[in-house]
């Protein structure tokens, strides 16, 4: 009767097994279904990366060009060939920029580094290129000393000024001090107290045009160095705004500046006057000639697909005879306090501003087109703002938003100055399917098969006495864990925050308020927790590896000791403590950078796991430092482990094994994949997958993916199913099936069990075959040279 019950316990516990894997094998077939069909209905076409030529890139429906390329599909030439001139050589130069000798200043003079000469590659009002005389430079005369030299700016302003733009051709070798003195002098150069000569003044934009091609970092070191260096800015930016009402009706176009003067003196008076600068987009980032345009006496703004900028200035003063405007590509020259930009787009600045000291009677409405990727942004907010010369800063007062739509942004102001829209973006990520085909089966695997070899090892602990269980169970806890948060929780949950079109372009508020910085995200604290959890869970697998690996070592190499005293607990506090200390410093020293994103700094926005990298690349991100650091070297204390044990004890020639010696091989075969599995070696796979070669990362991506989600599975066929107690279970339930089966009427599909059964007791009959079955075991090895813990602790006492 007793027997009777225990068969039966058995049968049930064999089905509950079965139930287990087939659910778990059901959720990860269903949810691999669900990712297919996802990923079909959500594909759509886009523009092949070879449409656009010679390094152009798509954006925004066309292609952007490189300086050297034009164009519809950036085909048609936009610069100069290589020329000579004299003893001087030219590599080819973009139109409309100057272009720098080959030649340099000498060692032994104070401009060593810089260009001894440049060329500038014109573009004629008919729109040809051609290429301009050289001018030469004087290798003695450096940035310092020109600013030295401004007392005497009046009448040496030609010179002066072509000695600057000549040491701000190469943007290479412009330093924050070299900014700060080239800023001066061309600020006092477009002062009008100065007398300096308009060619000067026209040199002196391209000047600017070329600091603007400067590093960020080099005007925010410059800015940094003292309020005096931002003073100079706003000099600068003050100066210019009065040299663009000065020009006429003409206008200077420069890659990265552009001035245009109106002249109002032939309007009648008693009525207002109104003039609409434009800025057309074109094929590259660079402003060219032609790309502006202005208009008289019109009602309103009136941009169309062609417009980048356009500005409308009113005035009903009398006393207004000129009003002059300022375009800049990017904000480098109004370094913010208040306003951080971490994405990187141009934001360009535009200047009205009339020839009156005051700007009362005054009035601007402005529209903005801003460049920016729409495939990886979307706008969130943004604010109309004005460059306030008094505080160096932007601020809001006397501007508000007046709208927007098809992409454009509208502003109004009640007076004159230099003008921006501040955005903020929300980032379009693009939520990677995290488990694949491949992943999601053999993560449902890994985990059946964990949740096996974990109720084995506990329930047959006694029966065993010889396997090292807490090492074994600690490892496939923490792995269990792991791949349970893997599959159900490593998706950002925020990807199913659907944004309708509308809600693209809508500001979440008609208030006119500056965001302290450019990116806002959702935060969300649960994804941060799971990053947390899975970056702990998976050094915890890692550690008990290294344990496991150490244990071995001590027991295997070091002559059969006994372990020390108080052994599992010391091991078990380093396997499951110290990755907890990682994890909680990691966190700690990212939130205290008191970033409003500090948990971007920690985690991706796509996935829940660690950020790949920081804004200063993988050198500073969480990913290197608080786990691809421990577990590399917990990897190479493995993998030395490792060949120590299979050449000193697994692979050690045996003089006593004779007639075996195939048997014997498998039997070492097995018993080296089975150190493998536990020690993690397979991980070194995903080394070569930061392969360049995507073809070979490709390969190392299966044979990783293949080799590591399987591992719970590996773990529970070495460590459970080839052990001589499972075999022996399993062959007392296959008979207990059988002779259940035999109450009742055979059915045809009972058959080839009931065959299977026959065969394997059959087997198991002959004792030469028994005993060839019992060495493929690879625990075998473990089991004649290791002691249980039991017997460590009582030999240790």
């Amino acid at each position: 009767m007793a027997s009777g019950r225990a068969c039966d316990l058995k049968v049930l516990v064999a089905i509950v097994c079965g139930l287990l894997t087939t659910i778990v094998l059901g959720l990860g077939i269903w949810t691999t279904v669900i990712r297919i069909q996802k990923e079909l209905s959500t594909s759509s076409p886009s523009i092949p990366m070879e449409f656009c030529r010679n390094g152009g890139t798509w954006e925004n429906g066309r292609c952007i060009c490189p300086d050297l390329w034009k164009g519809w599909r950036c085909t048609i030439a936009n610069f100069c060939e290589n020329s000579t001139y004299g003893i001087f050589t030219f590599d080819r130069i973009p139109a409309g920029k100057y272009g720098s000798s080959q030649q340099r200043c000498d060692k032994n003079t104070s401009n060593e580094g810089n260009p001894r000469a440049t060329r500038l590659c014109n573009i004629t009002m008919y729109g040809e290129i051609k290429l301009e005389n050289v001018t030469i430079g004087n290798c003695n005369q450096t940035l310092k000393a020109l600013e030295n030299q401004i007392v005497n700016i009046s009448t040496q302003s030609l010179n002066i000024s072509n000695e600057a733009r000549i040491l701000t051709s190469d943007v290479n070798q412009i330093t924050p001090e070299g900014v700060i003195s080239a800023t001066k002098v061309v600020g006092e150069i477009f002062n009008p107290k100065s007398n300096a000569t308009l060619e000067a003044k026209e040199i002196a934009v391209t000047t600017v045009s070329q600091l603007l091609d400067a590093r960020e970092g080099v005007f925010q070191e410059a800015a940094a160095a003292g309020t005096n260096d931002t003073n100079t800015f706003a000099m600068l930016v003050e100066q210019m705004e009065i040299y663009s009402t000065s020009l006429g009706n003409r206008a200077v176009v420069e890659p990265n500046v552009a001035v245009q003067s109106v002249d109002l003196s032939s309007e009648s008076t008693g009525h207002s006057t109104s003039v609409r600068f434009s800025v057309k987009k074109g094929s590259s980032d660079s402003l060219i000639p032609g790309s502006t345009v202005v208009e008289r006496d019109v009602e309103a703004l009136n941009p169309n697909g062609e417009t980048e900028l356009q500005i409308l200035l009113n005035t009903s003063s009398s006393n207004t005879t000129a009003c002059g405007f300022v375009v800049y590509q990017n904000n480098k020259l109004f370094q913010s306090k208040t306003f951080k930009a971490k994405s990187n787009f141009s934001q360009k600045i535009i200047s009205g501003r009339t020839n009156e000291n005051n700007s009362q009677g005054a009035s601007v409405d402005i529209v903005f087109n801003p460049k920016y990727n729409r495939k990886e942004f979307q706008l969130h907010s943004y604010a109309c703002v004005y460059w306030d010369l008094s505080t160096k800063d932007w601020d809001t007062r006397g501007c508000h938003k007046s709208g927007n739509a098809d992409n454009f942004l509208y502003c109004h102001c009640n007076h004159t100055t230099n003008f921006a829209v501040l955005m903020s973006f929300k980032k379009n990520y693009k939520y990677p399917e995290s488990l694949n085909i491949l992943s999601s089966v053999g993560c449902a695997l890994s985990i059946t098969g964990l949740v096996l070899t974990i109720i084995f090892q506990i329930v047959t602990r006694n029966v065993r006495k010889t396997s090292v269980t807490w090492v074994l169970v600690s490892l496939c806890v923490s792995m269990l864990i792991f791949n349970l948060l893997f599959v159900f929780g490593i998706e950002n949950s925020n990807k199913n925050l659907k944004k309708s079109d509308s809600d693209t372009n809508k500001p979440d508020s008609n208030r006119n308020e500056i965001l302290p910085q450019d990116t806002v995200y959702d935060p969300n604290p649960k994804c941060t927790v799971v990053a947390a959890l899975l970056h702990y869970f998976l050094l915890v697998t890692f550690s008990w590896t290294g344990l496991s690996a150490a244990q071995l070592y001590f027991l295997l190499i070091r002559t059969m000791r006994p372990l020390p005293q108080r052994f599992i607990l010391f091991i078990s506090l380093i396997g499951w403590g110290v990755p907890a200390i990682v994890v909680v410093v990691t966190v700690g020293i990212i939130f205290s950078q008191s970033d409003s994103q500090w948990e971007l700094n920690y985690r991706q926005e796509e996935i829940c796991w660690l950020a790949v990298s920081g804004n200063d690349g993988l050198i500073t991100s969480s990913l290197l430092w608080s786990f691809m650091m421990p577990v590399t070297i917990i990897l190479i204390n493995n993998i030395v482990i490792f060949i120590i044990i299979i050449v000193k004890v697994i692979w050690k020639t045996n003089q006593n094994l004779t007639s075996t010696k195939k048997v014997s091989f498998l039997k070492k075969i097995l018993s080296t994949l089975s150190i493998t599995v536990v020690f993690g070696v397979t991980w070194i796979l995903a080394y070569f997958m930061l392969i360049g070669n995507d073809d070979v990362r490709n390969i190392f991506s299966y044979m990783f993916c293949l080799f590591n989600t399987t591992q719970g599975l590996q773990i529970f066929i070495l460590y459970t199913v080839k052990t001589k107690i499972f075999q022996s279970e399993a062959s007392k339930v296959l008979r207990s099936l059988s002779e259940s089966t035999g109450r009742v009427k055979l059915l045809p599909s009972v058959t080839p069990l009931r065959l299977r059964v026959r065969m394997y007791n059959m087997l198991r009959s002959f004792p030469a075959l028994n005993e060839r079955f019992t060495l493929l075991e690879p625990s075998v090895i473990m089991e004649q040279m290791i002691p249980s813990e039991s017997d460590q602790a009582d030999s240790s006492t």
